[in-house]
C-alpha cells in the first residue's frame, strides 16, 4: 500500500510538471505572438509615416530632391511597398553637364505627367540626388557618371534592367515613360507643355510665301524654278539621312563627356545610338559628297572654258574622295570589325 501511494504520487507530480510546462510554453508563444504582432505594428505605421511623407512632398513638387540621409531612410531602408525612380545628375553650374540639364527637362516632364495624372497613386515615386547634395549616395553605389536613372523596385534589390540605358535609348520622356511601364507596371501617359515654334514657324512661312505672292502676283515663274525645288528636296534628304528624325524621336544627348579623362565624344560608339553632333556631322559629309557630284556635273556639262571646267572637276572629285573617306571612317566607328576603308581609317 505504501508503495503504491508512493507511485500514485509521482504520476501525480510529473503530471502537475507537465502541466506547468505547458502552461509555460503557452505563455512563451503568446508572448512571442504578442512581439511578432506589436513587431508588425510598428513596421506598418513606419511604412505609413514615408508614405505619407514622400505623398506630402510629391504634392508639392513633382521631382522629390533627396540627400544621402533622405535615400537611405526612404529608398534603401525598409519597410517600402513603392517604386522610387532616381535620377542621379550633377545640375550645378561648376559642373558643365549640359545633358544633365536636357535630361532633367524630360524628366521632369514626365514626373509632372504622372503627377497630374488622373491615375497617380502612392505606387511609385520620382526622386532626385545631385551629386553636390548627395556625393555620399553615389560613393554607396559605385556610380561615376551622370546622368543615370535606376528603378529601386518595391521588393527586392534593382536588376540590371533596373538601369536605364541611356546612351542606347536616349533620355526622351516618352522612353524614359516605356522603361518605366516595363519595370512598374504603371503606365504614364506624357504630356507636354504647348510648343508654340512649330505653328510660329509655320505661320512664318505661310506669311513669307503669301507675301511673295502678292508682290510678285503678275509673275509667278518663281514657282517653277527647278533650282529652288532641287535645293529645298536636297536639303530636306540630307536631313533626313542624317538621322534628324531619330533625334526627334529618341532625343538623345549632344555629346558625351567621359568624367574620368574629360574627353567629349561627338560619334558614338554602337550601331544602335548617335548623338546629336553625331547627325550634324554626317550630315555635313554627306553635303560634301553631293557637292563634289554637282561640280562635277558642272564640269561635264556646262559651257565655261576648258580651264573653269577642270578646276571644277579636281575640285569635286577631291570633295567627294575626301568627304566619303570621312564618311567611311564613321561607319567604321560605329559598325566594329568592318574590313573596308578608304584613304583613313
Amino acid at each position: 500500500m505504501g508503495s503504491g501511494g508512493a507511485g500514485l504520487s509521482r504520476r501525480w507530480q510529473q503530471g502537475a510538471a507537465m502541466a506547468a510546462l505547458a502552461v509555460l510554453a503557452l505563455l512563451l508563444l503568446a508572448a512571442c505572438g504578442g512581439q511578432r504582432a506589436a513587431g508588425q505594428k510598428r513596421k506598418e505605421m513606419v511604412l505609413s509615416e514615408k508614405v505619407n511623407q514622400l505623398m506630402e512632398w510629391a504634392s508639392k513638387r513633382s521631382v522629390i530632391r533627396m540627400n544621402g540621409d533622405k535615400f537611405r531612410r526612404f529608398v534603401k531602408a525598409p519597410p517600402r511597398n513603392y517604386s522610387v525612380i532616381v535620377m542621379f545628375t550633377a545640375l550645378q553650374p561648376h559642373r558643365q553637364c549640359v545633358v544633365c540639364k536636357q535630361a532633367d527637362e524630360e524628366y521632369q516632364i514626365l514626373a509632372n505627367s504622372w503627377r497630374y495624372s488622373s491615375a497617380f497613386t502612392n505606387k511609385i515615386f520620382f526622386a532626385m540626388v545631385d551629386f553636390d547634395e548627395g556625393s555620399d549616395v553615389f560613393q554607396m553605389l559605385n556610380m561615376n557618371s551622370a546622368p543615370t536613372f535606376i528603378n529601386f523596385p518595391a521588393k527586392g534589390k534593382p536588376k540590371r534592367g533596373d538601369t536605364y540605358e541611356l546612351q542606347v535609348r536616349g533620355f526622351a520622356a516618352e522612353q524614359l515613360a516605356r522603361w518605366v511601364a516595363d519595370r512598374t507596371d504603371v503606365n504614364i501617359r506624357v504630356i507636354r507643355p504647348p510648343n508654340y515654334a512649330g505653328p510660329l514657324m509655320l505661320g512664318l512661312l505661310l506669311a513669307v510665301i503669301g507675301g511673295l505672292v502678292y508682290l510678285r502676283g503678275s509673275n509667278l515663274d518663281f514657282l517653277y524654278n527647278k533650282t529652288g525645288w532641287a535645293f529645298a528636296a536636297l536639303c530636306f534628304v540630307l536631313a533626313m539621312t542624317s538621322g534628324q528624325m531619330w533625334n526627334h524621336i529618341r532625343g538623345p544627348p549632344y555629346a558625351h563627356k567621359n568624367p574620368h579623362t574629360g574627353q567629349v565624344s561627338y560619334i558614338h560608339g554602337s550601331s544602335q545610338a548617335q548623338f546629336v553632333a553625331e547627325t550634324h556631322i554626317v550630315l555635313l559629309f554627306n553635303g560634301g559628297v553631293t557637292l563634289g557630284m554637282v561640280l562635277l556635273h558642272e564640269a561635264a556639262t556646262s559651257d565655261l572654258d576648258v580651264g573653269k571646267r577642270k578646276i571644277m572637276c579636281i575640285a569635286g572629285i577631291g570633295l567627294v574622295v575626301l568627304f566619303f573617306s570621312w564618311l567611311l571612317s564613321v561607319f567604321r566607328s560605329k559598325y566594329h570589325g568592318y574590313p573596308y576603308s578608304f584613304l583613313m581609317s
